[in-house]
């Protein structure tokens, strides 16, 4: 017997209304033959915002933008082909940094799979090891609870990215579609989920806490005379920020930031050392290489934070608290660890400590490090990133949400903007992705209207995707990128000059555009910045101005040879030595 609201649609609209009922009010998109039919529904459905980008590339990193700031499942819409696999870069930083997306895609008609057809890829071949899930629907009658599970999926447990690819014949085939909410589904097919959490996901929904860990753990913060904290990405992902502070306080440790976890603690915290790592500040490598214990949760000890495991914290019992269990013992050997949520585990072990500790001599040592960096004053007046980034965190809204690319313009701003909340920075940590910036920007933009979001970026990452200017325009977006021009690639620049004997090997970028005159022919505004006095009137002038709807872009022109300092080397693509 049939439910008495289920109706016979065809797979696209089946599709729609799938989205309709987890939330879904915006996509970030561009059709092509394959998704024409999904297309044509979208049409009669004026609920749901649809972001045309100029590239899929700036598609999959919108959503992915639009995702880490507003905490809802980021969605993104591509045809077959080349249209799928660019989004492959956008799915793989999704991947690395756990961000909650599901990015549909179109294939060929079922009889022409496997015959090399015009536009015809196996998509969830190459995602497969990118996304937590990819999934093939060939048969309507599958469609529906494919969808309802790829979200589930997507921001359960571990977050990130899930990839549904639906030939053709689907979207234009009828079956019968039954509405159900989120909760009606999961309680209805609870034992499918466990089913598929135990042979393929693990990560898919929150672990069993062991309590005999957290004890043990309590145990170790008894004995511990210089604790050290380290606050990874997953603490912003599981919303676990004010357990996370809670706990420092309670134990009174130092806190380091790995580059995911930055605005899950202020920068401005008094028990903030800053970042850690190969760009990391004294104060944080000093206390990693000096503590006693060290905890670490939502951090995957990825390779620029530990950069010689065999040297990382090596006076120190090490402590991993993470939900996804094929992160732990991976990169470094732990003497505990405890599979489980963030906040879940933080707040068990907030109920298990009976006393507040004090380690007064120990952050003494540890806060004698924390300083800023130094950067030398140019004598020809030539700006320099701090005095650009200054200016920018002076002037903007302190709530302004950031995103960047990759390369030394990132771990400036990470070192000089003092993040408040988490969702605040966004930036692509694991896979290191230039380009990425704009897309997200424009994610984040569509996601919190009223917030004034500032793009910063470097003369090479811009020019890879600056085509998005036409989204920012179209949509009336008011971004303000910040341009660091240097000429050069300048993160690579700088290890030719440390590591490789200043061979500046394909680095230097003497070429066009003009970057003022390509804002403006893309509709927004363009200026050059070569001093401090102009740089500050123009950012008054771009925040006042939000409501105009328009976006700028503001060439600064800095040093070629501006080098990010610190620069501390030991892992296997780098000599031992320090740049302080």
């Amino acid at each position: 017997m049939l439910h008495l609201n289920t109706q016979k649609l065809n797979g696209s609209e089946i599709l729609i209304q799938c989205l309709l009922e987890q939330g879904v009010d915006t996509i970030f998109g561009y059709p092509g033959g394959a998704i024409l039919n999904v297309y044509d529904k979208l049409y009669d459905h004026k609920e749901i915002n649809h972001i045309l980008t100029a590239h899929e590339q700036g598609a999959s990193h919108a959503a992915d933008g639009y995702a880490r700031s507003t905490g809802k499942v980021g969605v993104c819409f591509a045809t077959s082909g080349p249209g799928s696999t660019n989004l492959a870069t956008g799915i793989a930083t999704a991947y690395m940094d756990s961000s909650p997306v599901v990015f549909i895609t179109c294939n060929v008609n079922s009889d022409l799979i496997g015959r090399d057809s015009f536009q015809e890829v196996d998509i969830t071949g190459v995602s497969l090891p990118i996304t937590k899930c990819s999934y093939i629907v060939s048969n309507v009658n599958n469609l529906a609870d494919t969808v309802r599970e790829a979200f589930i999926i997507a921001k359960s447990g571990r977050p990130g990215p899930v990839l549904i690819d639906i030939q053709k014949n689907a979207t234009a085939d009828e079956c019968d579609y039954t509405p159900t909410t989120p909760e009606e589904f999961v309680s209805r097919n609870d034992g499918r989920i466990a089913r598929l959490k135990a042979t393929h996901h693990p990560s898919i929904g929150n672990p069993e806490i062991d309590i005999k860990a957290v004890y043990d753990l309590v145990d170790l913060i008894d004995q511990s005379k210089k604790p050290l904290l380290i606050c990874g990405g997953g603490v912003v992902r599981s919303g676990a920020s004010e357990e996370f502070r809670t706990l420092a306080r309670k134990i009174d440790a130092p806190i380091a930031i790995t580059v995911m976890g930055g605005g899950a603690v202020k920068g401005r915290d008094p028990l903030a050392t800053g970042m850690i790592g190969m760009h990391g500040s004294q104060a944080s490598n000093m206390a990693c290489d000096a503590c006693d214990l060290l905890i670490a949760v939502g951090c995957r000890f990825s390779d620029r934070v530990t950069l010689n495991p065999a040297g990382f914290a090596k006076n120190a019992k090490i402590v991993h608290i993470d939900i996804d269990p094929s992160e732990i013992d991976k990169n470094i050997k732990t003497d505990l660890h405890i599979i489980g949520d963030a906040k879940e585990v933080l707040n068990i072990l907030l109920a298990k400590l009976t006393t507040e500790k004090h380690n007064d001599e120990w952050k003494n040592y540890v806060f004698s490090f924390r300083r800023e960096t130094e950067y030398d004053d140019p004598e020809d007046g030539t700006l320099t990133p701090k005095e650009i980034l200054s200016a920018a965190a002076e002037i903007l809204p302190q709530d302004t949400i950031v995103t960047t690319d990759v390369g030394q313009h990132q771990m400036w701003a990470i070192q000089h903007f003092k993040f408040d909340y988490p969702g605040q920075l966004i930036t692509s940590g694991g896979f290191g992705t230039m380009g990425f910036g704009l897309g997200a920007a424009i994610g984040a933009q569509v996601g919190n209207p009223d917030k004034t979001v500032l793009h910063v970026t470097g003369d090479g990452s811009f020019r890879m995707n600056c085509n998005e200017l036409a989204t920012e325009e179209y949509y009336k977006l008011p971004i303000i990128t910040l341009l660091f021009n240097n000429s050069t690639l300048g993160m690579v620049r700088q290890w030719q000059h440390l590591i490789y004997h200043e061979h500046y090997s394909q680095t230097t970028l003497d070429r066009g555009p003009d970057f003022t005159k390509l804002a403006e022919a893309y509709g927004v505004h363009g200026r050059l910045v070569k001093d401090e006095a102009t740089l500050r009137q123009v950012l008054t002038e771009a925040v006042n101005s939000r409501s105009d709807g328009k976006g700028w872009v503001l060439d600064c022109r800095i040093d070629i040879d501006e080098m990010v300092r610190p620069m501390v080397g030991g892992n296997s693509f780098i000599t031992n030595f320090m740049l302080y």
